[in-house]
């Protein structure tokens, strides 16, 4: 769209801590967690130092052999390295590709093997659990960075390689290839370049710039994920202290925001609804939050009122963007207290000039509440193609327009409305998102419900309550008294859900498994 081109140049990972470091030297970088990579430089960084770890470390890649446009798998330990290796590799002209480190060593056989013998970044830790042996078939070398194993190159032994200058390559060569949730299946690999990348940058860092002053950003977003992309360079490059967080433990997190409130926070629906118990925290570690930032998935409305009440900011504003990973933004809307979100599934309106939508009927009526259409997208951010699925890429486009697998309308003022993902409607139930919200909203014991069809169709609500407590069947009856009718609620421990890199639910993947009599105990997730 035409204010995603004007000065396009391309994201330019490589040298994206340079140019912060310019603009704003001595910014704090501050991490809950120790870096792989630098197991001694501490937790508190600044700008400076992180954009010379990324030039010390594209170093050591350009003396590994890594040159412009090779393919470097990152699949290691979780943690903010992750990030910065991938602007390493970026700064070497090469591509990065980012492996979840919740990914099976199945599936990653199964990535690497599309990607035709790439290089492989990855631990000792990674090497002696999950991963095959397979992978050093898949792969021309294998680079470690931590730890040591037979067959590989630690990236420790060459400090103190000669430092290279920045390979600066074309905007429209690609810049990142990370995958999809793999909520249907196996993940894609999903291509992006330095305009793309770009493109979809745009409309965040307009809403970011309206903070006004530095605010602390809080991130707490998958290290493998294309928003971190976007919400990382907005707080760099526009000087806000960042604190990045690999843990979402309410109880971590509520000591580091004590100690470091923050203005913004960006982080996954999920994370968000973990969170709300720090509403009620008396050290008040979200009281200092202006702004509430989602990322592209679907959010409760009690998750928003909630978290509002806890800033004691004026007017603070809970900002709701949807997308996905292969456009990236496409709309939004803010809440505040006044205006809080009634309605969860009114997920806003495009960003004039820069991205658009339109409803398509699924069945010859006009799309509405009872009768949704699917949801088509118009944006520059979107992905190039998935690396060895290109027809499956092009699938996805009609006429410019990305079909995003949801449903949807749009009401007469242009507001998005979503309902569901295209699989997972059950007939009968006009959105089983709204039904979730309501009954998130009516039973305060819940922290999550999804709701999935038994192998017969009916609709079968699967349970998460606070700390496990048994669900109170008379609160469940009057809660349900108005909705559809589903199959009796099955209860679940939160964290035997099977999640994605993201937090999501794997819908399908836990119809699979109540279909098969589990009850979630002891279930491993990928």
């Amino acid at each position: 769209m035409i204010l995603q081109r004007i000065g396009n140049k391309g994201i330019r990972l490589g040298t994206l801590f340079d140019r912060a470091a310019a603009r704003h030297p001595a910014n704090p970088v501050i991490l809950d967690h120790d870096l792989d990579i630098a197991p001694h430089g501490g937790r508190r960084w600044t700008v400076t130092g992180i954009a010379d770890l990324v030039a010390d470390f594209a170093s050591r890649l350009w003396a590994a052999g890594i040159r412009p446009r090779d393919r470097v798998v990152v699949h290691k330990t979780d943690g903010f390295d992750i990030t910065l290796l991938a602007c390493s590799i970026a700064r070497t002209g090469a591509i990065p590709v980012l492996l979840s480190p919740k990914l099976d060593g199945a599936t990653v056989v199964e990535l690497l093997r599309r990607l035709d013998h790439p290089v492989l970044v990855t631990d000792q830790a990674k090497l002696e659990s999950s991963l095959p042996a397979e992978v050093f078939d898949l792969t021309r070398l294998t680079l470690l960075a931590s730890g040591s194993h037979p067959g590989t190159t630690e990236l420790a032994a060459l400090a103190g390689a000669e430092r290279v200058p920045p390979v600066r390559m074309p905007p429209n060569h690609p810049t990142l290839v990370t995958h999809t949730s793999g909520t249907t299946g196996t993940p894609k690999l999903a291509v992006h370049t330095g305009h793309t990348f770009q493109a979809r940058y745009r409309p965040q860092a307009t809403l970011a710039s309206l903070a006004g002053r530095r605010e602390p950003l809080a991130i707490h977003v998958s290290f493998v994920h294309s928003r971190l992309f976007t919400a990382m360079p907005i707080g760099v490059l526009q000087g806000h202290p960042l604190i990045i967080l690999a843990d979402d433990d309410p109880a971590a997190v509520g000591e580091i925001f004590a100690e470091t409130p923050p203005g913004m926070i960006e982080a996954h629906p999920n994370t968000f609804v973990k969170w709300e118990e720090l509403a009620d925290d008396p050290a008040k570690p979200l009281a200092n939050v202006k702004y509430f930032s989602s990322t592209f998935d679907a959010i409760h409305p009690r998750t928003v009122h909630r978290l509002l009440a806890a800033s004691e900011r004026r007017s603070p504003q809970f900002v709701q963007m949807y997308g996905q990973s292969e456009v990236g933004p496409i709309a939004g809307r803010t809440y505040t207290k006044k205006r809080g979100m009634a309605n969860g599934r009114c997920v806003g309106i495009p960003f004039p000039g820069m991205t658009g939508v339109r409803i398509v009927s699924r069945d010859g009526k006009k799309p509405s509440p009872s009768s949704p259409g699917d949801i088509e997208v118009r944006s520059d951010g979107r992905i190039v193609t998935y690396v060895g699925e290109h027809g499956r890429w092009e699938k996805q486009v009609h006429d410019g327009w990305w079909k995003m697998g949801d449903v949807g309308f749009r009401t007469k003022w242009g507001c998005l409305h979503l309902l569901d993902r295209a699989v997972d409607v059950i007939p009968g139930i006009d959105s089983t998102l709204a039904m979730e919200d309501a009954l998130l909203a009516r039973v305060p014991s819940l922290v999550e419900v999804i709701i999935i069809p038994n192998e017969d169709g009916l609709a079968v609500p699967v349970v998460c309550t606070k700390d496990d407590v048994p669900l109170d069947p008379a609160e469940w009856k009057a809660a349900m008294a108005d909705l559809p009718p589903t199959a009796d609620p099955v209860q679940w421990r939160l964290n035997d859900l099977p999640h994605t890199a993201t937090t999501k639910i794997k819908r399908l993947e836990l119809a699979r498994l109540l279909a098969t009599g589990s009850n979630g105990a002891g279930h491993d997730h990928q």
